[in-house]
């Protein structure tokens, strides 16, 4: 070191060490002007997370997973080729390189060195068994269809093509190639959503049931690892520590309870056992909303989701379409936003958000438009030889058990009774046996909400594309329809394809298999200290850049 720069680096550390001792400021290791000082650590802020995901996940299977909660559990214990970025951005994740083909069909992926839970290297080849057994028949993936982007999937998975015909193949331990149909410019959001996630194959060959319960067997690659899995209770998730990216992640715990009773929550969060309230995972009351915006400690986001009412489109009377229609603008949506849900919702009479289609704020018909819907209700009363609405079958309303939901529910019920004259019967089940019910169509109308799993208005859409579908849940099919969405994957023009999208949604809503009641915003509440949670614009929520300050 050069002896003057020494000389005046002495010095100045004197004089620094005279100012702090003047400022009676304790420095560690040294003196103050009162006398030798203890040494003080900043306490350590513990980093564990408390929250409610509501309800037992039905699957934590990425090939079998076909909810928001189990997407909830998955998005923190597993990592994809990309991840979503707390800017709403796809990165590479799994993946450390990606390369496109000139035509935009044939995608390259590199995997970083990472290893899952149990030290098994993560490779190509985990990411082509587990596409591949989403896309088995036998295996009855009712999301298998987000994969048909890909060359072969769709043939495979539901027209007896060949599994050694889709366009994934691992190339080498750490090289994927993918080969899609199309063009499909949102395809790396594609590739961070949970049904794209890896499997350790070696773990998942030799035991089919690996993803049934924690331990050993359930092994994963993302930030955390699930340690225990009481079901029907809570899920307890600790930092993945070898991780590729466990510099990163600060939280050593998420505790996940699944208390389905928004009062309890509330009360949970208030005595301080939990450190968030309300949405993505859980439930605010609605009769705490206004007091919660008054006291300022509500938040509000919009998300890209809507509430829906399907009909079962099987089975009379709603195999008719102007029965569906009567019941669609017979409902008082703005009503129920204002005296029941009480988060700044949007009335829905469309069914893609308008953070896709800004006309969709406005929709297809009029909210309560009663007279309208008289006139729908006669017209299908004649169309199938009902005198009046005393002839019609019984009718059912069906919704998963939550306070909001009932209530919801309830509002609806009333509406019907006073604007059609119809009586309706009220039914509901717990989540997993819900989503079972409507998945068999054993139901006539059914509540089921949905978020989008990517930012492009397809997603709305597609899952009406074919009956047999594994999210339709309404028996409706429509050859228009499908023709529509089909030229959509074609055009290479970005405004085309908007308006055959578009084009197909009218298609939709003329049929009205579905009755949109409003479109979505997150509202929560959250402990001051908590920082990083980053919530998407698509409603879904991801801790891996979660800390307490």
């Amino acid at each position: 070191m050069n002896k003057k720069f020494l000389v005046f680096f002495s010095m100045l550390l004197v004089f620094s060490m005279f100012l702090t001792a003047c400022n009676g400021e304790k420095k560690t290791g040294g003196e103050t002007a009162t006398g030798p000082e203890k040494t003080e650590e900043k306490p350590k802020v513990p980093q564990d997370l408390r929250i409610n995901i509501n309800t037992e996940p039905p699957s934590l299977h990425p090939g079998l997973a076909k909810d928001s909660t189990s997407g909830t559990v998955l998005r923190q214990t597993f990592e994809g080729l990309t991840r979503i970025n707390p800017e709403g951005k796809a990165e590479a994740a799994a993946a450390e390189k990606i390369d496109v083909s000139d035509d935009q069909k044939v995608y390259t992926f590199t995997l970083r060195d990472a290893v899952w839970s149990n030290d098994d290297p993560v490779t190509a080849k985990d990411f082509e068994y587990a596409w591949k057994w989403t896309l088995d028949p036998k295996n009855q993936s009712e999301y298998a269809y987000q994969l048909y982007y890909i060359k072969g999937a769709r043939a495979a998975n539901t027209e007896g093509g060949s599994l050694d015909e889709v366009g994934v193949k691992a190339l080498d331990e750490k090289t994927l190639e993918v080969t899609l149909e199309n063009p499909t410019p949102y395809f790396l959001e594609l590739t961070a959503f949970y049904t794209y996630l890896p499997i350790n194959s070696k773990v998942a060959e030799a035991n089919p049931n690996w993803a049934n319960d924690a331990g050993d067997n359930y092994t994963s690659n993302g930030p955390f690892v699930m340690t225990e899995w009481s079901h029907s209770d809570k899920i307890l998730l600790e930092k993945n520590e070898k991780y590729w990216d466990a510099n990163n992640v600060k939280l050593d715990s998420i505790q996940m309870v699944m208390i389905n009773d928004p009062n309890t929550e509330l009360s949970m969060f208030e005595n301080g056992e939990l450190d968030w309230a309300g949405s993505p995972n859980g439930n605010l009351p609605t009769d705490a909303m206004q007091t919660l915006k008054d006291e300022g400690r509500l938040t509000t986001h919009s998300i890209a989701g809507v509430y829906n009412y399907k009909f079962n489109t099987t089975a009379e009377p709603f195999n008719n379409v102007n029965i569906r229609k009567a019941f669609a603008h017979a409902i008082n949506r703005q009503e129920i936003i204002d005296n029941i849900t009480q988060g700044e919702q949007l009335p829905a009479m469309a069914i893609v958000p308008p953070s896709m289609f800004p006309e969709n704020e406005k929709g297809y018909f009029a909210d309560n438009d009663v007279e309208k819907a008289k006139e729908y209700l006669q017209k299908g009363l004649e169309e199938l030889g009902y005198k009046d609405v005393s002839e019609l079958p019984a009718v059912t309303l069906s919704f998963n058990t939550s306070e909001a939901h009932q209530k919801i529910a309830q509002a609806v019920q009333d509406m019907w009774k006073k604007n059609l004259g119809v009586e309706v019967t009220l039914d509901n089940e717990e989540w997993a046996v819900y989503i079972d019910k409507l998945h068999s169509l054993d139901y006539q109308i059914g509540r089921l909400g949905w978020l989008g799993d990517f930012n492009d208005a397809i997603n709305f859409l597609e899952l009406y594309r074919d009956a047999d579908g594994g999210n339709n849940d309404t028996g409706w099919e429509s050859k228009e329809f499908q023709d529509l969405l089909a030229k959509s994957s074609l055009e290479g023009d970005h405004e085309k394809r908007l308006q055959l999208l578009k084009d197909a949604e009218a298609v939709f809503m003329e049929d009205m298999p579905v009755s949109p009641i409003y479109f979505y915003t997150n509202n929560w509440i959250q402990n001051e200290s908590l920082k990083g949670v980053a919530v998407s614009g698509l409603g879904d929520v991801q801790y891996k850049w979660a800390y307490f300050e």
